[in-house]
């Protein structure tokens, strides 16, 4: 019987939440209030958003994104802060009753002579107590439609900004700098590009890659690598999980396919801000395919409580992403640089939750990008993203971009972002602190260890002769590559 009353307590819940959520935020936050069992629906601290309206204005308006809390968020929190104090009131008088009653039930068998008084006394209890049920009902129905609505604007909110983050990107340094880039005094290095080392036009003559046959087989923005083409895939695999390990994170092969609701529990929306499609989803079925494998890696410990002797909890997984928006008219989808399917090597932590033990968590994983990038010998900057250039789940984030010379610009190669506790909140994933033993949500982070086709971009374009029309193998994947040194044409 206690199944039965739960289930139908529950069934009312996600009717009263979807219907609050349809008529508020549409389509884009239809994930946000959990309709499965892979997730529990996200607590808030809404007297903290209530507190700091102003200070999300400011972030909003930075990040140039939609302050969903509204202009009567301290309104609906002040009706549903005394909506729960009046319900409180309510089940305490019940309780009362109920004492009451238990008494009255005790003195008739202490004292059968007046067992005519206490029938009256105990008939005017049940009669005051039939009162309560319905009352109960009405309002947690209302408490309920009260918190889905402010829980669903709190979701919608991006996270706090790192004080050092700035309006406009800034250049930190350069790795494997040019004599050139070493005496400019130019933070935007201005570059043109050299036809004779455009990657699409090398790889295609080469026989490494097939772009036409893939259109007519997937459409536009498919490719088939071939041969040392995708050697060279594998190569880069190998040696960024090698580097991975040696640097204590744990290989993983996640799933490339997840629930809706887990890709918006970690900030990526199946459209943007302009309503154009970034993520392929399989409408039908509720799942989506992940742009990264830190969707499926965050979600690994989802409804999870770590250890806290197992934090910094760091893994590498490699898997196929996908991104919907690839296809989009430019030089930027020339070739490898901007592709709807592509293979991407990605680290994930979880942290304590303290600020500074994140950050200097997320200097560690940008260590290791330049680190990367350095021993491929190519030449890259560093810098550090503005407010705008910040996904919704980050707090801050550093963008290696990697020389290409036949692209003429500097592509990106690698992203790392200290996520706080956006990710785990929405994931519920906690730790018990070791100085006050209070359940807290771990900080989540996550970095690019080598999206795989813009790593070969950069290789071929910087690494081409035209004289012997060969590209010549960093060493550190030689080993990777069968021994070869150069990639010449088959």
């Amino acid at each position: 019987m206690m199944l039965q009353v739960l289930t139908k307590a529950s069934f009312r819940r996600q009717v009263l939440c979807l219907k609050r959520l349809q008529s508020t935020v549409g389509e884009a936050s239809t994930a946000q209030l959990r309709t499965s069992n892979s997730l529990k629906k996200p607590q808030f601290d809404f007297k903290y958003y209530n507190e700091n309206i102003d200070l999300f204005n400011d972030i909003c308006e930075k990040r140039n994104t939609k302050n969903t809390l509204g202009d009567d968020f301290s309104e609906l929190f002040s009706n549903y802060s005394n909506l729960k104090k009046e319900l409180l009131d309510i089940k305490q008088d019940q309780k009362k009753l109920q004492k009451e009653l238990k008494d009255i039930k005790i003195l008739q068998k202490k004292d059968p002579s007046n067992s005519a008084v206490h029938k009256d006394k105990e008939a005017k209890l049940f009669e005051d107590l039939s009162k309560f049920k319905p009352l109960i009902k009405k309002n947690e129905d209302k408490l309920i439609e009260l918190e889905d609505e402010l829980t669903i604007r709190a979701d919608g909110l991006p996270n706090l900004i790192d004080p050092s983050v700035k309006s406009k990107q800034t250049l930190l340094g350069y790795i494997n700098p040019t004599e050139e880039l070493t005496n400019s005094k130019e933070e935007d290095f201005p570059l043109i590009p050299i036809e004779t080392l455009d990657h699409k036009d090398i790889m295609e003559r080469l026989g490494l890659v097939d772009f036409q046959l893939a259109t007519k087989i997937s459409g536009r923005g498919w490719y088939y690598l071939i041969g040392d083409g995708a050697l060279l895939e594998q190569a880069l695999v190998q040696y960024a999980l090698s580097k991975a390990r040696q640097n204590g994170f744990k290989m993983v092969i996640p799933p490339s396919i997840v629930k809706t609701e887990i890709t918006n529990a970690c900030g990526f929306k199946p459209r943007d801000t302009n309503n154009e499609r970034q993520v392929y989803e399989l409408k039908h079925d509720n799942l989506c395919l992940t742009g990264t494998a830190e969707i499926s890696l965050a979600a690994l410990h989802s409804n999870d409580e770590i250890k806290i002797k197992d934090l910094p909890m760091n893994y590498v997984g490699v898997s196929r992403s996908y991104r919907a928006e690839a296809g989009a008219a430019g030089r930027d989808t020339r070739g490898l640089y901007r592709v709807h399917e592509f293979t991407k090597v990605e680290l994930f932590s979880w942290t304590e939750n303290n600020v500074e033990v994140s950050n200097k968590h997320f200097e560690k994983i940008v260590d290791f990008q330049i680190d990367f990038i350095k021993s491929l010998g190519l030449t890259a900057r560093i810098l550090k993203m503005p407010y705008d250039d910040l996904g919704a789940p980050a707090y801050q984030k550093i963008d290696i971009e990697a020389l290409m010379p036949g692209k003429g610009s500097w592509g990106e190669v690698s992203s790392t972002s200290n996520c706080l506790d956006y990710q785990s909140r929405r994931l519920t994933t906690k730790y018990r602190d070791s100085q006050d033993s209070k359940l807290k949500y771990v900080h989540t982070l996550n970095g690019t260890a080598c999206a795989v086709p813009r790593i070969i971009v950069a290789i071929i374009e910087n690494n081409y002769d035209p004289k012997s029309d060969s590209i010549k193998i960093p060493d550190v994947l030689v080993p990777y590559m069968d021994g070869k040194t150069v990639i010449s044409k088959e």
